[in-house]
C-alpha cells in the first residue's frame, strides 16, 4: 500500500467521522430545543337563577426551561473560612478599654459594652471576616 492511499484513507475516515458529531453543538452555529408542558386550566363562570354557572375546563401548552440547557451546576464548593476569632477578642478589648478611657461616672454602664461590641466588629473586619 502506498503513501498516498494511506493519508487518503485517513482523510476520508477523519472526514467521514462529523456524521457522528451532528447532533454536537458546533460553533458559529445556533441550537434551539423547546420543552413544553400540558398545564390543566379552569375558570368558573358564575351563573344567575334561570342560567347556572359551570366550570369550563381546558388544557393549555407552556412553554417551559429545558432540563439541562443553559444550566450548570457550581461543583465548586465554595467555603468561607476565615476565621475572625483573634481579631474579635482583640477588637473587643480595645474597643471597651477605648470607650473606659473616654467615658466618665455615669456613662460608664452603657459605654464599655458599646465600646466591646463595636470593637469586636472593626477586629472582625480587620481580620478578614
Amino acid at each position: 500500500m502506498n503513501y498516498k492511499s494511506l493519508i487518503f484513507s485517513i482523510v476520508l475516515i477523519s472526514t467521514g467521522s462529523t456524521s457522528i458529531l451532528a447532533d454536537e453543538f458546533q460553533p458559529g452555529y445556533s441550537s434551539s430545543r423547546t420543552c413544553t408542558r400540558n398545564e390543566y386550566r379552569e375558570e368558573y363562570i358564575p351563573g344567575t337563577r334561570n342560567d347556572p354557572g359551570y366550570v369550563k375546563k381546558w388544557e393549555e401548552t407552556v412553554e417551559v426551561p429545558c432540563p439541562g440547557v443553559g444550566w450548570t451546576k457550581n461543583n465548586n464548593n465554595e467555603i468561607d473560612n476565615n476565621d475572625c476569632s483573634e481579631g474579635k477578642i482583640a477588637g473587643g478589648i480595645l474597643g471597651a478599654g477605648f470607650a473606659t478611657a473616654i467615658s466618665r461616672g455615669k456613662d460608664r454602664w452603657w459605654a464599655i459594652p458599646a465600646g466591646l461590641v463595636g470593637g469586636s466588629m472593626v477586629g472582625c473586619q480587620i481580620d478578614g471576616g
